[in-house]
């Protein structure tokens, strides 16, 4: 009965505390914001139908110059996520094989279980980085591998793979299993700090490389549930536009209409975005800084998010535990390494979401945290 298993991560679509740092997105962007006198009379003379399985031309045409690709090869989907779902139902038959990294956002890896697929997991350590080892990967692709799924920049590190190692990852596969599919979640891609650029997409690697991405985390409009998956095949694009019409028929026409606004206004968006992004990137690494003694972390590439970890050599299990205990009285909401499959010393902190006086009181909490769960029990 149990198609998904149970995560606590989902308590950030519930209840919302003081100082939210486990978010992993910018704030929301506001309809008023979007929509001119003009866009809100044509809005109110929008009908309300179907949509088309492969989602609105005009979205598509936007997406597809954004990477170089034609419209055909671009379907929208209600979210990134439900990219993900359809990509896994079709490729995978119950026990094909498949590849992911650990830690993972949680949902990507079930939407892989669900279907039926045998999960074969990565791992991505601190110590290395969360940079993927080929060897590593090598030894657990077979035959039977249908999909090897990654993120760049991944959640919850903030960290890309290089697109030479996503090259490498592409041969590998072509060697031991020619009919699977490289499929890069890109969805933090654009979201880079202040003047960086972005990282060249995974679609230029040729039809075994699948993007997958969404307006929730760089545009900030995750409650338009507008995403998208690039492929360069037209039999898998078949398939993903035959699959989506037997699941959901179409997008909103509503989310689809407010996600061309959102994309016509991406460089404003984006611009004001990665500032923001770059001023807390920088409180946070300062921060890291000052409790060197404590805390150690590994610097994101590109999102609103990042992985720290309680040094070992001074907290054993026990102060792990107090530490959250701490932060929790604080106000203060990190993401927990166990909900991703990490560490229980290693928590996810998202430094684009709170404005920088609020997140900078937070991080005050968090060094009081620091210092409580350290303490001796009789000054606790």
């Amino acid at each position: 009965m149990t198609r998904f298993p149970p995560n606590d991560i989902i308590s950030l679509v519930s209840t919302t505390p003081r100082y939210d740092l486990a978010e992993s997105v910018g704030p929301d962007i506001r309809l008023g914001e979007l929509l001119e006198p003009a866009q809100r009379a044509h809005l109110l003379d929008l009908p309300l139908g179907y949509g088309t399985p492969a989602g609105d031309p005009r979205l598509r045409e936007l997406i597809a110059a954004l990477h170089e690709v034609d419209p055909d090869d671009v379907v929208v989907t209600v979210g990134g996520m439900h990219a993900l779902f359809l990509l896994a139902f079709v490729l995978c038959d119950r026990d094909d094989e498949v590849v992911t990294t650990a830690p993972v956002f949680p949902l990507a890896r079930n939407t892989l279980q669900a279907v039926g697929a045998r999960v074969h997991d990565l791992p991505v350590t601190f110590e290395r980085g969360y940079q993927p080892d080929l060897t590593e990967l090598r030894a657990r692709l077979t035959a039977r591998t249908k999909i090897v799924s990654l993120a760049s920049p991944q959640n919850p590190s903030g960290v890309a793979i290089p697109l030479t190692t996503l090259r490498d990852i592409l041969s590998l596969m072509t060697e031991v299993c020619p009919d699977a599919y490289l499929l890069v979640d890109e969805t933090y891609r654009e979201a880079t700090y202040g003047l960086d650029p972005a990282a060249p997409s995974a679609v230029e690697l040729g039809p075994k490389a699948v993007s997958i991405a969404s307006l929730s985390k760089c545009h900030g409009a995750p409650g338009l549930r507008i995403g998208w998956a690039i492929t360069r095949n037209p039999a898998l694009r078949e398939q993903l536009v035959t699959a989506k019409f037997n699941t959901v028929i179409s997008c909103s026409l509503l989310d689809e209409a407010l996600g061309l606004q959102v994309l016509q206004r991406r460089d404003a968006i984006l611009r004001d975005r990665r500032h923001r992004l770059a001023a807390g990137l920088e409180k946070t690494a300062a921060w890291v800084l000052e409790n060197r003694e404590f805390v150690e972390w590994v610097r994101p590439d590109a999102g609103a998010l990042c992985c720290i970890r309680l040094k070992p050599s001074r907290f054993d299990e026990s102060s792990v535990q107090s530490f959250f205990a701490a932060l929790t009285a604080h106000g203060v909401r990190v993401g927990n390494g166990a909900w991703f499959g990490d560490e229980a010393r290693v928590f996810r902190v998202g430094f684009g979401h709170l404005c920088l006086d609020d997140f900078q009181t937070a991080l005050g909490h968090m060094t009081l945290a620091l210092r409580t769960a350290l303490a001796p029990a009789s000054q606790q």
